[in-house]
């Protein structure tokens, strides 16, 4: 009888890496029906989900992890089995070791089979976070996608492929109600929308137009938010040493050759400021949740890194904005009311755009 570990072992070390390598061959649990999804921040993130079959976890990795409607397919590439142990596995897979990494548990559960064939696998899962019913199916040659079954949940709403932004209008002066309001600094930065899904980033600008490979440095804002979905609303803002400066690469463009490549990469660098929140995990946000609450939902991604943020607003506090942009050389604020949607495309007087000279 064939080890169904053989390829699982030859391409581990044992001494140098923290998982699991049995040495006898795997013989069936009395439970079978286990399943584990895991984190896998290797040199692409991608989220490997394991099925109990036969004293073996038969393997996939999906690099955008299982959908969660109908509309799309995901890749899910066939990998070797893994031993049962892997079931509990999390940790740091050393650099330069196969799968080199860190490990985290996604979700943890039980399946039932509805359908297992060479080339189509339908499974239920009833796990933690992952619930539904799932087809694995083979394409033409070698590739599998993956597929789900159910509906949504209700309430579900798939993300959205473009969110014009809503802009704001000129104002003269603070807002007399000056408590029903909340203030931003006005950064004067490129206006970009970043849709995270699957561990990866899109950025579009305000014209709709993808940006995504102009601010390489940007891209792993996805993988650190994984495996959260959201759509956030911002600007791409130039810095000049440790001050915020209005002058964004406004004139940035994509490199057309090495020398290209090369001058942008020695431009200042550019940070993604998060200011609203547009969709998150299946949930429009922008008519139905006002201002303050999108923000509160924001800063509980903790949008924080060494090219990304969420920069502070100041609700009720339109003087001391406007003291804070004139210190930091900026043009000045942008007020928004506390319970304002957000109008996609529109130009609204539920945000004004103060100059510091006023």
């Amino acid at each position: 009888m064939s080890d169904r570990l053989d390829e699982y072992r030859r391409k581990r070390d044992a001494r140098r890496t923290p998982e699991p390598v049995p040495s006898s061959q795997p013989r069936p649990s009395e439970k079978e029906n286990r399943f584990v999804i895991q984190q896998h921040h290797a040199r692409s993130l991608h989220w490997d989900v394991r099925l109990e079959r036969d004293g073996v976890l038969v393997s996939f990795a999906v690099p955008r992890g299982l959908p969660r409607d109908q509309r799309r397919n995901n890749l899910a590439k066939h990998t070797e089995d893994h031993p049962l142990e892997y079931l509990d596995f999390h940790g740091e897979i050393p650099a330069g070791e196969y799968g080199g990494g860190r490990m985290l548990i996604h979700d943890t559960g039980t399946y039932e089979t509805g359908k297992w064939r060479s080339d189509e696998i339908s499974v239920t899962f009833h796990g933690t976070r992952t619930s539904g019913r799932y087809v694995f199916f083979q394409t033409d040659g070698k590739d599998w996608m993956v597929r789900r079954m159910d509906p949504p949940e209700p309430g579900w709403e798939s993300m959205p492929e473009l969110i014009t932004p809503m802009t704001p209008t000129e104002g003269s002066g603070l807002p007399p109600d000056d408590d029903a309001w909340g203030y931003e600094l006005s950064w004067s930065g490129r206006r970009t929308v970043g849709y995270v899904s699957g561990g990866r980033l899109k950025l579009l600008d305000a014209t709709g137009a993808d940006v995504t490979s102009w601010y390489p440095e940007l891209r792993p804002l996805g993988d650190t938010l994984a495996p959260t979905e959201a759509v956030l609303d911002g600007e791409i803002v130039a810095f000049e040493g440790t001050a915020p400066s209005p002058a964004l690469l406004a004139k940035r463009t994509k490199p057309k050759d090495a020398g290209a490549a090369k001058r942008q990469s020695e431009r200042a660098p550019v940070q993604f400021l998060a200011y609203d929140l547009l969709w998150l995990e299946g949930h429009a946000t922008v008519e139905a949740v006002g201002y303050a609450q999108r923000r509160e939902l924001l800063e509980g991604l903790g949008v924080a890194g060494d090219h990304w943020q969420t920069p502070p607003y100041f609700p009720g506090g339109g003087g001391f904005a406007l003291e804070a942009a004139t210190a930091q050389g900026l043009g000045g604020v942008v007020a928004k009311r506390l319970d304002s949607p957000y109008l996609p495309g529109r130009r609204s007087r539920h945000w004004l755009l103060i100059s510091a000279r006023d």
